[in-house]
């Protein structure tokens, strides 16, 4: 008879990891609050901007890889350390460069350092607590998310003010987390499925790639991924020139409407979104992913309403779009936590990274690029219905409020469907998942002879 345990510092580390994962969001959103000064700056078309979130979004997944496997068996807290150190650096250096490409470099360079932690903190607080509080767990980590956004909404477009620079905000954003990095090595980690309290066999698991792709309601939890993710990067991209361009507001107001829109609801959802998700875990076994299906409808219908409302009130757009992004969040609760209830402990990294690189490769890296190639096409299709030879900033304004109106409900709804499609395999793999740890535990299941 196992009970699982919870260990003895668990709430400080995860405050340690929490804190780490809002400087993680913070840095990476600054790019998408001062880019129009950075696009008259340097002339750049939205395809462009689009690259900059693209080009740190490929990076980001692609490092992800090979580091969740290092956080399957190396040591976590170095990881979680010196990537925090790697990209804090790296921010500051973003502030110096003097023209597109290298700005481009070094953003990548930040990718890297920052995919080494989502694995690695994931798989700690898998071990952390046991399974009846992972999902509270789970929410407080990923509110690092929402608050992250915030203090960037709220705060970089007015530290852009003070300096009259946008290169400000990157050297002010680096100093907290190199302090934050030697804060990590310190850190006492539990071992390996220790939440569980089932002594797991140390041998390696035979083709772990294989094993997770093998589950099929992961498979659809990682197009819900992908579908979702391209929503929200199109959406945390290109929301603050937008208004700056569509709705006429300046920086640090549209700045500050986008914390409200991405930023508030996050805190709102992730706390309320995860309890009730917990809730009707315990009454369905499939209540997560109802619950993240129709929370997808609603978002999928408040967003299109605003979006297709055109040049509506301010206080109304940004309300409506809000209620919409609030339902939004409870993806990251709900799947999340479904995903290791599918999966076993000793796969948990692996699966984590697995769902990461398909989020990030298909669905993050391209929806700035595919918001910006629409946006310029718009621009050029309102510039040639107006009669017109020069491109001129009213146009780009359309172009881009009109890209948004198609791609981000149109993303949310294929999430509702893929989501829907899960939920319906759920159960089985749930259940196939405790026999195997069961199994695990007897020492039968340890390695099954590989049959190719």
């Amino acid at each position: 008879m196992h009970h699982s345990t919870q260990a003895a510092n668990a709430w400080r580390i995860l405050f340690l990891l929490f804190l780490a994962n809002l400087f993680n969001f913070f840095d990476r959103t600054i790019p998408a609050i001062i880019i129009e000064p950075i696009r008259k700056e340097w002339l750049l078309s939205d395809f462009q901007l689009g690259i900059i979130g693209t080009a740190f979004t490929l990076v980001y997944a692609i490092a992800g890889l090979p580091l969740g496997r290092m956080a399957d068996t190396g040591s976590r807290r170095k990881l979680m350390g010196w990537g925090l150190a790697v990209w804090s650096g790296l921010t500051a250096i973003n502030g110096l460069v003097g023209n597109f490409w290298a700005f481009l470099l070094v953003r990548m360079g930040v990718g890297i350092g920052e995919a080494s932690y989502a694995p690695a903190a994931n798989s700690l607080i898998g071990d952390l607590f046991p399974a009846h509080k992972r999902a509270r767990a789970m929410g407080i980590f990923m509110l690092g998310l929402p608050l992250g956004l915030l203090l960037a909404f709220f705060t970089i477009g007015a530290m852009v003010k003070a300096f009259d620079s946008w290169r400000a905000p990157f050297f002010i954003a680096a100093v907290p987390g190199l302090i934050l990095a030697v804060f990590m090595f310190f850190i006492r980690e539990p071992a390996r499925g220790a939440a569980e309290n089932v002594a797991t066999s140390q041998e390696t698991i035979d083709r772990p790639i294989r094993r997770v792709l093998s589950i099929p309601t992961f498979r659809w939890l990682v197009l819900a991924g992908l579908a979702f993710n391209f929503a929200t990067y199109a959406c945390n991209s290109f929301m603050v020139p937008m208004l700056q361009r569509y709705f006429l507001l300046a920086l640090h107001e549209a700045a500050m409407a986008t914390g409200l829109i991405v930023g508030v609801t996050g805190l709102i959802g992730l706390t309320a979104g995860g309890w009730v998700a917990d809730k009707l875990h315990q009454r369905w076994a499939s209540g997560r992913l109802m619950f993240a299906s129709v929370s997808m409808a609603i978002a999928c219908l408040c967003t299109g309403f605003a979006l297709h409302a055109g040049r509506i009130e301010i206080g109304l757009f940004v309300a409506v779009f809000s209620v919409g992004w609030l339902f939004s969040y409870n993806f990251y609760t709900c799947v999340y936590t479904a995903i290791q209830d599918v999966v076993q402990p000793r796969l948990r990294a692996t699966a984590m990274a697995l769902f990461f690189a398909g989020l990030y490769l298909l669905g993050g890296g391209l929806g700035p690029v595919v918001a910006g190639l629409l946006s310029d096409h718009f621009a050029q299709t309102a510039m040639a219905a107006a009669q017109v030879e020069q491109m001129t900033e009213p146009f780009k304004a359309v172009g881009l409020h009109d890209a948004m109106m198609y791609l981000i409900p149109g993303a949310l709804f294929f999430t509702l469907v893929f989501l829907a499609i899960a939920s319906r395999s759920f159960s089985r793999d749930a259940q196939r998942m405790r026999v195997g740890m069961a199994a695990d535990e007897l020492g039968v299941g340890g390695v099954k002879p590989s049959v190719a």
